[in-house]
């Protein structure tokens, strides 16, 4: 660009305006090509949205080629209140008799010998250790330090490090490997070990596992007690008056908070045992209270605010008991250990139990002040012909003799875990659970009934309107499709209508320009060859008959009652006789399924939903390489190089106009100089002569 314009100070024309108008003409070439650009964009566009229906009609064939939309079964019994049965896509067309149920299955139960309250009933929302005094049988608590680590192993076989700094308590030890309970035994050696047990090295303070179970990789967790001293250390990022010790239900013979770097309350602080108020004791050094803590919860509060940079280091026990369950279930013998502490109310006892993967549920009564343990699962899984389904350790205090569900006592045998009995078709046999399955087949059992009350009859037949709704949802899905495909290869083509120009733009309202632009995009696709070349070889995909090992009465589409409408208008929309495609699907069922999912090598042996399928994919990628996709760069498809080019174009074409302007105003500014330097001569002769 010039470095000075002269915009017609010497002759007086509009020089602005003419150059303006010089360089419209100039930039017609690149209207076009942005115009050019802008039909590109719109039919790159309306190829994706092409390609959005295609793809959601492959999804249409996917569902099609799966055997449920075709083998939909119904089931009827001929006496609901006592059998009832749902059947697979996999079930045959068939029948059972049922001639007896002679037991359900049932979940083994232990009920405990009594109430385990005292004179006042046990509050299960209050912690145990406050509750206790309530108690019939009081819990027997210990003192130590309660750990939770979590260890990946190094390598396979190796036996896990636990690091403890005092002895453990190989009663109060819960150990985990991927989420999976196991046994923690003592006093074996590995070789001794079942798969579901973990030896306790109390000297070393090892776990190992039996031989090939811990893997590499493995995360063993591992939440146990010792004797030795939970330590908390902080030091203070600001001032404060409170602090809280990582642990609950604190002991408070053992407890012990120093604090130094502070401004005061410098020293060593033990709990005054003899201040208890409830759950909280004063703090104290010698006859100096510093603060109170609540054992319960662990929360220190100070009389004077501590000095940011203050350091805090806390060294307790906590108060805590265990007790472990089994129950043998489906996956084999089961068992969980369960550590509790102080803070622990009965409710969260029962949760913990409720939670793990013993496969057990408890439930405390309030009324009756009695608890109950349930197997989660129905069947009898105990193969040992003995014992209980339910495991209790009679030695354990807390379960048997808190709890009261110690065995030996009167009036708590189990009950249940029960196999269903039955005859089915002469067989007389059991299953674990009152729903079980046969050969696609599932039964659910609901009451017992006798031979002389029986028997009861299942009927396995064909689903026909539920094969129906799906063939028919796919075909209006499919005239979906097609009707979309044709309104856009047969729409109106406005050859007068282009992209509007922004010049163009100001001179219409937004209303104009919406219209406008509606005619311009029209007809892009008009006798697209992809698309149409698509609309052909499906409707012959459609027509030609299935010919292969498993064809039956039904080899072609207008056998079925689905035939082509013949008003041409509807460009090829297929149309249902209910009734005859109701009849087919109920004759020769196998048939009309081969016909739409058949498979074979050649062509005329596929069925209609495989050859539909090659064919919307070809389509598919037909339009890729030509529109590409929203994640492809325009040089990975032909739209989107033309695009590429156009844009060199018209950026070589601007730089050219920048030039062309620029010579405009250098040929006017010049010329404006001229007439400047001929004015003043002009002047100057006037002067002259004018003086003599």
């Amino acid at each position: 660009m010039s470095a000075m314009r002269v915009t017609g100070m010497a002759s007086g024309m509009d020089i602005e305006s003419m150059v303006k108008d010089l360089m419209k003409a100039e930039r017609m070439p690149l209207q076009s090509m942005e115009k050019e650009k802008q039909v590109l964009e719109w039919k790159r566009d309306d190829y994706r949205s092409m390609n959005t229906l295609l793809l959601d009609f492959r999804s249409a064939l996917t569902n099609m080629k799966l055997t449920t939309s075709y083998r939909s079964r119904q089931v009827s019994s001929s006496n609901e209140n006592v059998l009832t049965a749902t059947a697979s896509s996999a079930a045959s067309q068939t029948s059972y008799e049922m001639s007896e149920v002679s037991k359900l299955a049932t979940a083994a139960k232990l009920k405990n010998d009594g109430a385990i309250s005292g004179t006042d009933k046990i509050d299960p929302t209050k912690s145990l250790w406050n509750e206790n005094s309530k108690l019939a049988t009081g819990i027997t608590w210990s003192q130590g330090a309660i750990e939770n680590e979590s260890i990946t192993a190094d390598s396979s076989g190796n036996p896990i490090q636990l690091n403890a700094s005092g002895n453990i308590d190989a009663e109060a030890i819960n150990v985990r490997m991927n989420g999976e309970g196991y046994e923690v035994v003592t006093g074996v050696t590995q070789a001794d070990l079942s798969e579901n047990q973990v030896l306790l090295d109390e000297g070393n303070k090892t776990l190992t596992f039996a031989t090939g179970v811990l893997q590499e990789g493995d995360e063993v967790n591992a939440e146990y007690a010792h004797d030795g001293f939970n330590t908390d250390n902080k030091v203070l990022t600001e001032a404060t008056d409170s602090y809280r010790v990582s642990g609950r239900s604190i002991d408070v013979d053992s407890f012990s908070l120093s604090i130094s770097d502070s401004v005061d309350s410098n020293g060593t602080y033990t709990i005054d045992v003899n201040s208890k108020d409830g759950n909280t004791y004063d703090l104290v050094d010698g006859g100096n209270v510093i603060g109170t803590i609540n054992t319960d919860t662990g929360s220190v509060s100070f009389n004077n605010e501590l000095s940011e940079g203050a350091t805090i280091s806390a060294e307790y026990q906590q108060n805590y008991g265990s007790f472990s369950l089994g129950a043998h279930t489906k996956d084999g013998q089961t068992h969980r250990d369960f550590l509790i502490r102080g803070n622990d109310s009965l409710n969260q006892v029962i949760s913990k139990v409720n939670n793990s993967d013993v496969g057990l549920s408890m439930m405390y009564d309030s009324y009756t002040d009695q608890l109950t343990l349930n197997r989660t699962e129905t069947g009898n899984f105990n193969t040992n012909g003995t014992g209980n389904e339910i495991i209790i350790d009679s030695n354990d205090s807390f379960i048997s003799n808190v709890l009261k569900f110690d065995e030996a006592n009167d009036g708590t045998n189990e009950t249940g875990g029960d196999n269903a009995e039955f005859t089915l078709n002469g067989l007389s046999t059991q299953r674990t659970s009152n729903n079980f399955q046969i050969d696609g087949v599932t039964f659910n059992l609901k009451q017992t009934f006798t031979a002389a009350e029986g028997p009861v009859s299942i009927n396995v037949s064909n689903d026909t309107e539920a094969v129906y709704e799906n063939i028919k949802k796919f075909v209006d899905t499919y005239n979906t499709l097609i009707d979309s495909i044709n309104s856009k290869v047969n729409e109106e083509y406005y050859r007068d209508y282009d992209p509007l120009t922004d010049d163009q733009k100001e001179t219409l309202s937004d209303t104009q320009q919406e219209d406008w632009t509606e005619m311009a995009k029209s007809g892009l696709l008009k006798n697209d060859s992809i698309l149409e070349s698509g609309l052909t070889n499906m409707r012959r995909d459609f027509y030609t008959p299935v010919n292969n090992a498993d064809s039956g009465a039904y080899n072609q589409l207008a056998e079925l009652g689905i035939t082509t409408s013949s008003n041409y208008l509807n460009g090829g929309k297929l149309e249902i006789n209910e009734a005859k495609l109701k009849e087919a699907i109920e004759e020769d069922p196998d048939s009309v399924e081969n016909l739409f999912r058949g498979d074979g090598e050649e062509y005329g042996e596929q069925g209609i939903m495989r050859r539909l399928t090659d064919t919307v994919n070809k389509t598919m990628d037909r339009i890729n390489e030509r529109a590409g996709r929203a994640t492809y760069t325009n040089e990975q498809f032909t739209i989107g190089r033309n695009l590429e080019d156009l844009e060199d174009q018209i950026r070589g074409f601007e730089d050219r106009l920048t030039q062309v302007e620029d010579r405009y105003w250098s040929q006017f500014t010049a010329m404006e100089k001229a007439m400047q330097q001929a004015n003043q001569q002009s002047a100057y002769l006037q002067q002259a002569l004018g003086g003599m």
